[in-house]
């Protein structure tokens, strides 16, 4: 987690209360509107001045380096908790349920996985961490029969993004009809309910890279 002061120099016991309100305000005002909020208005949803933010994140992109690790980390804990289910197929259903829910209520997480607008370096260093786990649930349920074979391990983030815009445009009118439609892809990607072979061919990593730094539009349009 960054900070402006030196490791070894602890911060003042109130100057550590409001980095901790400066922290949770940004992280709340991010996944609602994404990283496009403002320093401005993370201080007046902390409840501290401009000045106050500024000492303790010269600018927003400390901030979102601040909070980036820890986003991160609750995606590979789930995939990491997923993983350990004796069911190959329950743990990949846990992994696109948990992800899912979790990148469809915090815009700025869905940012950070889904776009390299944000900085392309912190994107990549995310998906070196994902993928891999992402990529042994995969294997598993296909070694084990029960997913489909030309099923790919990059089709896993479109489909993620595909159920996540059913998250934002349904919004509060219905807040879980996405699990529907998860139900309709996954029961698609059973082995023994392939009918129809999947074309055309699943994107490369690369081409996978290229589609998500066109990045998201922002919220409205």
């Amino acid at each position: 987690m960054v900070s402006t002061h030196p490791p070894d120099r602890p911060l003042r016991k109130d100057a550590e209360r409001n980095r901790q309100r400066i922290l949770a305000a940004a992280g709340e005002l991010f996944a609602e509107v994404g990283l496009g909020a403002t320093l401005d208005a993370v201080a007046e949803r902390a409840g501290v001045g401009v000045g106050t933010v500024y000492r303790r994140f010269p600018d927003k992109e400390t901030l979102i380096d601040a909070l980036f690790e820890e986003r991160i980390d609750a995606v590979v804990a789930i995939a990491r908790e997923c993983g350990e289910m004796a069911d190959s197929w329950a743990a990949l259903t846990c992994f696109f349920d948990q992800a899912v829910s979790l990148h469809g209520h915090d815009r700025a997480l869905k940012e950070i996985v889904f776009s390299n607008a944000h900085g392309q370096q912190r994107v990549a260093s995310a998906r070196d961490r994902i993928k891999p786990l992402v990529g042994g649930l995969v294997a598993r349920a296909k070694a084990d029969g029960q997913l489909r074979p030309d099923f790919d391990v990059t089709d896993t983030p479109v489909i993620q993004l595909m159920l996540t815009a059913v998250i934002e445009y349904a919004g509060d009118l219905a807040p879980d009809v996405w699990r529907r439609y998860l139900a309709l892809i996954l029961d698609g990607l059973r082995a023994d309910a392939a009918r129809t072979p999947l074309a055309p061919r699943a994107l490369t990593d690369d081409e996978l890279d290229r589609v998500m730094s066109q990045g998201l539009r922002p919220p409205g349009r």
